[in-house]
């Protein structure tokens, strides 16, 4: 079976996600539901039906972050750095200069499920990852872009 890849701080991350869902979120909307209950007729109680939408995106997060964390292979990112000897792999933290603009950007390659660009975390499958893996620092990378290629150096590369 094939398990994707997570960072051990990334699973740490979503377990205490799934943590505040089960604690806080869930009871909360458990008594937003009893909250718009207690007001009367069901069919057309509007808060009734937002609560009752909010479980259930809240329970199915619940159960997308259980099934993606019981099948994950948890990696530790500062164990497989000090085996590849500076090469871009799975967790690398990569600062990159792109060549055209001299625009400079961090980038940690991480598993899908944990991938987050605001946090500048992107995930290995994404098209920037798959040019830089295997690469090293003074390297350059060309990745495939929607607008055309681009081109990126690596002027570090990482593992916290």
């Amino acid at each position: 079976m094939n398990r994707p890849p997570i960072t051990a701080q990334g699973a740490e991350r979503l377990k205490q996600e799934l943590h505040r869902l089960k604690t806080v979120e869930r009871p909360r909307i458990v008594q937003a539901i009893a909250e718009a209950r207690a007001h009367g007729d069901l069919k057309e109680n509007a808060e009734y039906h937002a609560a009752r939408e909010q479980q259930g995106f809240n329970e199915g997060r619940i159960q997308e972050l259980e099934s993606a964390l019981s099948l994950a292979q948890v990696i530790d990112t500062k164990t497989v750095g000090a085996a590849n000897g500076g090469k871009v792999v799975f967790g690398a933290t990569v600062e990159l200069e792109e060549v055209e603009s001299g625009d400079t950007i961090t980038y940690q390659i991480v598993g899908d499920i944990e991938a987050d660009i605001k946090e500048r975390r992107i995930a290995v499958s994404s098209p920037i990852a798959r040019a830089l893996i295997g690469k090293e620092e003074g390297d350059v990378a060309v990745v495939q872009a929607p607008s055309g290629a681009r081109e990126y150096e690596i002027l570090s590369v990482s593992y916290d």
